[in-house]
């Protein structure tokens, strides 16, 4: 009988064991589909730069030479830097990402803070303008803005921001979604902290800068994140707001190449150079991003 009864356990143990082994199998295929899925348009754009422009089309016959280059060249990659300023470019949406996420980190971190730590009458108004906020696209205020941008003075004595780097910086430091996201990681940090730190004489300042920013280290690199890919894709306010090529970030540099002879090969580099710093940065940071999302950080 006892024997019988073990069989039994070991039984339900190995289908218990098997089980488990499936489900773990079908997530592994469920993401290697997903990730084919959504490298596969980056893949076939990475090796669709490193060939001759007539060999691009002729492979896209093949299933095989499709992913894979057949013959490595990288004409198309001098074609890039011979024909079109593209070191500016990247200087310019270097210059633009990172001043745009350092300040807005600072800035919309600070909002939150106040909003979601301090006491002060009219806050709850704020947290739902700055919610409605959120879901306005910014097509709709877009020409408000450009002639606001076109009649504000400078420094310099300069009548307006158009064609300048302060033009794609400035409007776009504080936003609202960023707050937003700080706000809902701040107000699950218990209070407790704060009070303590009162206590011991510190200043809300030092309560934000010692306590809640490493608390919320996290959310602080998933805004970052949504920020980049944001202000790295940025197309329409660039195209409407400058004019020369000095001021132009990378996305408006694929519209160099359209009005040119069209050639798929410089337009597949160009757009591989263009999306792999944002690639990488994410690659790098992505254990942060995920955390953030996990710890219950971000929201929806």
């Amino acid at each position: 009988m006892r024997k019988h009864v073990s069989n039994l356990s070991m039984s339900h143990n190995q289908k218990a064991r098997f089980q488990k082994k499936a489900l773990l199998f079908l997530d592994y295929l469920v993401m290697i589909v997903l990730a084919f899925f959504f490298l596969f348009p980056f893949w076939v754009m990475a090796v669709g730069s490193l060939k001759p422009e007539k060999q691009i089309f002729d492979d896209l016959k093949s299933v095989i030479w499709a992913f894979i280059p057949r013959e490595v060249s990288l004409e198309n990659y001098a074609y890039i830097f011979n024909r079109i300023p593209f070191l500016t470019y990247f200087k310019n949406t270097l210059v633009i990402v990172l001043t745009t996420i350092i300040s807005g980190l600072f800035v919309n971190s600070m909002i939150a803070y106040a909003l979601a730590r301090l006491r002060w009458k009219g806050k709850k108004y704020i947290i739902g303008a700055i919610l409605a906020l959120t879901i306005v696209p910014l097509e709709t205020i877009v020409v408000p803005l450009l002639m606001v941008s076109n009649k504000l003075p400078w420094f310099n004595g300069a009548t307006s921001w158009l064609d300048s780097l302060r033009v794609q910086i400035i409007p776009f430091i504080c936003d609202a979604f960023s707050i937003y996201l700080f706000y809902q990681s701040f107000i699950q940090i218990p209070k407790d902290y704060d009070e303590a730190a009162i206590m011991d004489g510190a200043n809300p300042f030092v309560i934000f800068s010692r306590i809640i920013i490493p608390l919320a280290r996290s959310t602080f690199v998933a805004v970052a994140i949504i920020q980049l890919i944001f202000l790295w894709s940025a197309y329409l306010w660039p195209l409407m707001v400058t004019r020369t090529e000095a001021f132009r970030p990378l996305t408006l540099g694929v519209t160099y190449l359209y009005n040119m002879d069209i050639r798929w090969g410089p337009i597949l580099a160009y757009a591989t150079l263009s999306n792999l710093p944002s690639v990488l940065l994410f690659i790098v940071f992505q254990k942060g991003f995920l955390r953030s999302i996990a710890s219950g950080s971000v929201k929806g």
